[in-house]
C-alpha cells in the first residue's frame, strides 16, 4: 500500500482493517477515496465505527467506487432496487447469508464489493466472518494449483431463489424471490480470479452459488468442490467483525467470502445494504 494519509490498524493476520478519522457521509476528496481502495485491496475489507449514514449519503459513499448494482432475487425487502434492508427478527428460524458464500456471483459480472451499515445492532451477536481466498489460494499444493488452472465454476441462483426458496422463506424476515417470474441466472467463472487491480490470485468458488465444474462430472465436481469450499474457510483464513450501532463494513467480494452468524437469540438485527458493481471475472 502506498503511503496513505489515513489510520488503518489491521484486523488480523488474515485480513480486514479499521480506518479511523474518516466519516464516509461527507463528500470525500479523491485522495482519501485512493486510500480507502487501496487499503481495501490489501486488507480485503474495512471498516469505519460511528457513522451515520442515510440512504443517500450511503449511495454516494459506495458510487465513489462504481455503479450501484441492482440485485436480481431481493423483491421485496423495500421500494428502493438499489437497497436491500437485511433484516432477522426475534423468532426467525433461518436469516440471509447463513452459510458461507460470495455475494450473487450467478451473473455475468458479479459484484466486486458491498457496503453494510449497521442501523438495529444486537448487543451481543450476529457478527459477520470473512474468509481470505488470496491466503486460500496461496496455501494450495502447486499440484493443485496447476489442476485448477482453465477450470470454471458454474454459478447459478438455483438453490437461493426461486421454487427452492419457498421453504426458507417462511423462516426468515428477509427473503429471496420465490415467485412465478423468475427465472434461473446462470453464468461460468474461473476457479482462479485474478484480481484485476492488484493481480493478486484467489479461489472464487462459494457455497450459495457455485454448484459445478464445467466439464466435469456431477461426482467430479461434487468432490472438487466439496474440498475447495472446506479448504477456503480454514481458521487461518478468517477474521471477525463485530457490530456496533452506526458500523459500517466494506468487503471487496472478488477476494472474500463471508458468512453471517445467528447467534441474536431475542435481539432484533438491521442492515442496510449497497452493492458495487463489478466485471467479468478473468
Amino acid at each position: 500500500m502506498r503511503n496513505s494519509r489515513l489510520d488503518v490498524r489491521p484486523l488480523s493476520g488474515a485480513g480486514g482493517a479499521e480506518i479511523f478519522g474518516v466519516d464516509v457521509a461527507q463528500d470525500l476528496d479523491d485522495d482519501t477515496v485512493r486510500d480507502i481502495r487501496d487499503a481495501l485491496n490489501e486488507h480485503c475489507v474495512v471498516f469505519f465505527r460511528d457513522q451515520e449514514l442515510d440512504v443517500a449519503r450511503h449511495k454516494a459513499f459506495a458510487r465513489r467506487f462504481g455503479p450501484l448494482f441492482i440485485h436480481p432475487n431481493y423483491g421485496t425487502t423495500g421500494d428502493d432496487p438499489e437497497v436491500v434492508m437485511v433484516r432477522r427478527e426475534p423468532g426467525d428460524a433461518g436469516h440471509i447469508g447463513e452459510d458461507w458464500h460470495t455475494d450473487t456471483t450467478m451473473v455475468a459480472e458479479p459484484p466486486m464489493g458491498a457496503i453494510l451499515y449497521g442501523i438495529d445492532v444486537p448487543p451481543y451477536g450476529g457478527d459477520t466472518m470473512f474468509a481470505n481466498q488470496y491466503l486460500a489460494y496461496d496455501a494450495l499444493s502447486p499440484a493443485m494449483k496447476k489442476m485448477l488452472e482453465g477450470l470454471r465454476g458454474v454459478h447459478s441462483d438455483i438453490t437461493e431463489a426461486g421454487p427452492l426458496a419457498g421453504k426458507k422463506n417462511k423462516n426468515r424476515s428477509t427473503k429471496h424471490r420465490d415467485d412465478a417470474a423468475w427465472q434461473e441466472t446462470r453464468n461460468t467463472h474461473p476457479i482462479v480470479r485474478t484480481n484485476r487491480e492488484t493481480g493478486r490470485r484467489c479461489l472464487f468458488v462459494n457455497a450459495a452459488n457455485t454448484i459445478g465444474v464445467d466439464g466435469m462430472t456431477e461426482a467430479e465436481s461434487k468432490a472438487l468442490l466439496g474440498f475447495l469450499l472446506a479448504h477456503g474457510n480454514r481458521p487461518e483464513f478468517t477474521f471477525r467483525f463485530r457490530w456496533q450501532r452506526g458500523s459500517v463494513a466494506f468487503w471487496d467480494n472478488r477476494s472474500t467470502r463471508h458468512i453471517a452468524l445467528g447467534d441474536t437469540g431475542p435481539f432484533r438485527r438491521l442492515m442496510r445494504r449497497i452493492q458495487i458493481g463489478g466485471d467479468v471475472p478473468i
